[in-house]
């Protein structure tokens, strides 16, 4: 699977288009997820906080993608009730599986 095609996937989990549980297997075990405000080592953890406490009625709008080898960025516009705001996110493709997530945006927006 093409490194875009995975990131699509695992925005259609994230965002609801899909279920929760398609995720999972996009996710290397040893995931790094790195955001403002929270950092997981491992895709276990990072799947347990998503199921535990997912983006209620969150939606994006991609602005650009770009795509170097296996790495694909994101920018969009974020949008749930009562927040809108620019994220970046920046995401590395390994053996067909997402292996780093790098999430950026301006967190004072959720204040």
């Amino acid at each position: 699977m093409k490194p875009l095609d995975i990131v699509q996937k695992y925005l259609a989990s994230f965002y609801g288009e899909a279920p929760l549980e398609e995720m999972r297997p996009l996710l290397a075990n040893d995931l790094s997820f790195k955001g403002p405000f929270n950092e997981f080592d491992s895709a276990n953890a990072y799947f347990a906080a998503l199921a535990s406490d997912p983006p209620p009625h969150a939606t994006y709008r991609i602005i650009e993608v770009f795509q170097k080898n296996n790495s694909v960025c994101l920018i969009y516009q974020f949008s749930k009730p009562g927040v809108e705001t620019a994220m970046v996110q920046i995401f590395e493709i390994r053996r067909d599986k997402i292996s780093r997530i790098r999430l950026i945006f301006n967190p004072t927006v959720f204040d």
